[in-house]
């Protein structure tokens, strides 16, 4: 039995069996009637695209296990690029744009690149910045035109004829990309992903979700297509910027769906927040939708009932899978199940339901424990309904930060008995519970815990008993000054909402203490602040910047100077 497993392989497959679909769909711009006009690749077309791009790079001087950054928007181009570095063995490198130049270098510094396959301002600004990159001499442009900095260019990496090229023999193990967090709590790391988890990712996603080919996907973050083109779903790509979700214009989203008929959308909150909004307000009812996936943080419970009333077919419905870059799919519930189920347990702070686990996928809830775990048997596993740290083993589980040995060490505990399917199981940093049903629920992060006189309070089941003034979009449980802390609630109002005189915000305080007060697990919160935007994650525009917002909350009650 060979042990090649390379994931370019599985757009192979669906080229061999769907050669004339649509692969990839790009809005252009539009026409002089102003409809959208669109340009595409059949899968045929996308695996022989690829296949001339990987003979290009091989060409080039790109050998297996070398390291190129690929900063490309996303585009027929992107996708393309993606399975042709996967077909020559290289590991790809995929950055945030939006996490910010600092912390850009910082991550680029740590990767030490063997090239740059980007557009051309990441390659002026890579010429500009050349000694902090002194390995990287394997540069292609994409998507404009090559200057000064010579290397190849996306066309000439296509060359002449096509000719099948075969794919790198990978093994389920050797190294495919590396991914960097969102950094929400803390630097972002480089995630080291396999050949065999990526194509374990696929199976899960596909068989869980009853996924079939020929569907048609809307994805609002970039890597979501790979999976598409690997289960033999068509792609198109929403005319948006996936840095700004949260900026997100509902009538190119809609008109994209209306237009290609699409059946799957994958987005953040914020994207299915602007979204149900706009179908609310104008009583538009979406038709072809049958699945919506939503992923990055908890999904309010006013979004998932708005993109409920939202779906033409009765049997479509919201998802919302949890995990995170190191692990992911863990476990998913559909809109329906929070809406009759768990929703009123989320109201009374018993935290967010995030379902059942998937297939092949196992938790364990442990005592929270600070520093490093060696071993699985050095901590305590805790019974059924008990609130602590979320450990996973799953087949898509990653094993290591990309040279961050401390990182790694904090994060993965070994596991050596008979039961353990892959030797160790990873921290995700968030704390929760699994109940009677083997469902899982989500408390919070492990980081955001307020540790006050008397206990240590939650996040996410302190943050719901406020969520449910009708005046309150979001809020925020942080905690101020040196521990013990003192818990602060800070609000962000509906939009329209905010008290904007201090008589205002003194019966909007007191309406919010009394909610408080009426529930024990907030009893002690009697501090609470308002925000005219609460601060987010990059990625997905909707976790909440508590790192960022414990420092404010720390001023505005002068604590610390501004």
């Amino acid at each position: 039995m060979s042990d090649f497993v390379n994931i370019a392989e599985r757009l192979r497959q669906s080229a061999r069996l769907y050669p004339t679909q649509r692969a990839v769909v790009f809005p252009m711009g539009r026409d002089h009637a102003g409809r959208v006009t669109y340009s595409h690749l059949t899968f045929e077309q996308l695996d022989r695209e690829s296949d001339r791009l990987a003979r290009g790079l091989l060409d080039y001087g790109v050998k297996p296990g070398m390291r190129l950054v690929l900063m490309v928007k996303p585009s027929l181009e992107f996708i393309a690029l993606t399975f042709a570095l996967f077909k020559t063995g290289a590991v790809v490198v995929l950055i945030d744009p939006g996490m910010g130049r600092s912390n850009i270098f910082k991550c680029l510094e740590t990767v030490e690149p063997e090239g740059f396959i980007a557009i051309p301002i990441v390659q002026a600004i890579r010429v500009l910045s050349r000694r902090r990159f002194p390995k990287a001499r394997l540069n292609v442009t994409v998507n404009g035109r090559r200057w000064l900095w010579g290397g190849r260019t996306y066309a000439e990496l296509l060359g002449g004829e096509w000719s099948a090229i075969e794919p790198a023999h990978t093994k389920a193990t050797d190294p495919a990309a590396i991914i960097f967090t969102s950094g929400s709590t803390g630097p972002p790391k480089g995630v080291l992903y396999e050949h065999g988890m990526f194509d374990a990712q696929v199976d899960l996603l596909r068989d869980f979700y009853g996924i079939q080919p020929g569907e048609v996907d809307l994805p609002g973050f970039p890597l979501f297509a790979l999976f598409n083109s690997a289960m033999g779903v068509t792609t198109v790509i929403p005319d948006m910027d996936p840095t700004r979700p949260a900026q997100v214009d509902p009538r190119k989203v809609l008109e994209a769906i209306e237009n290609q008929g699409v059946t799957q959308a994958f987005g953040s909150p914020a994207i299915w927040n602007r979204v149900g909004r706009y179908c609310e307000e104008r009583g538009i009812k979406i038709r072809s939708l049958k699945r919506v996936l939503s992923a990055g943080a908890p999904v309010p419970v006013p979004v998932i009932e708005r993109m409920r009333r939202a779906f033409a077919e009765p049997d479509a419905d919201i998802h919302t899978p949890y995990g995170a870059t190191e692990s992911l799919p863990i476990a998913s519930i559909c809109g329906k199940d929070v809406l009759e189920q768990t929703a009123p347990l989320w109201r009374v702070g018993k935290g967010t339901c995030v379902g059942k686990l998937f297939p092949r996928v196992r938790v364990k809830i442990i005592a929270i424990t600070e520093g490093p775990i060696a071993n699985l048997s050095d901590v305590a596993e805790l019974p059924t309904g008990q609130i602590g740290e979320v450990l996973v083993q799953a087949p898509s589980t990653t094993r290591e930060y990309f040279r961050l040995h401390d990182a790694t060490r904090n994060a993965k505990v070994g596991d050596v008995s008979e039961s353990s399917t892959t030797g160790f199981w990873h921290r995700m940093g968030d704390v929760g519970y699994l109940d009677e049903q083997g469902r899982l629920w989500f408390c919070g992060r492990k980081a955001h815990i307020v540790d006050t006189a008397n206990e240590g309070l939650f996040t996410i089941p302190c943050e719901a008993i406020f969520n449910q003034h009708p005046r309150v979009f979001r809020s925020a449980l942080v905690g101020v000054g040196p521990k013990p802390q003192r818990p602060v609630i800070v609000v962000e109002p509906e939009a329209g909402q905010f008290p904007e005189t201090p008589s205002a915000q003194e019966t909007f305080r007191a309406e919010l203490e009394a909610l408080g007060r009426a529930n024990s697990l907030t009893a002690s919160i009697d501090t609470v602040l308002f925000h005219r935007s609460l601060p987010v994650d990059i990625r997905h525009n909707v976790k909440i910047f508590r790192e960022k917002l414990g420092p404010w909350a720390e001023e505005q009650l002068g604590l610390r100077r501004s």
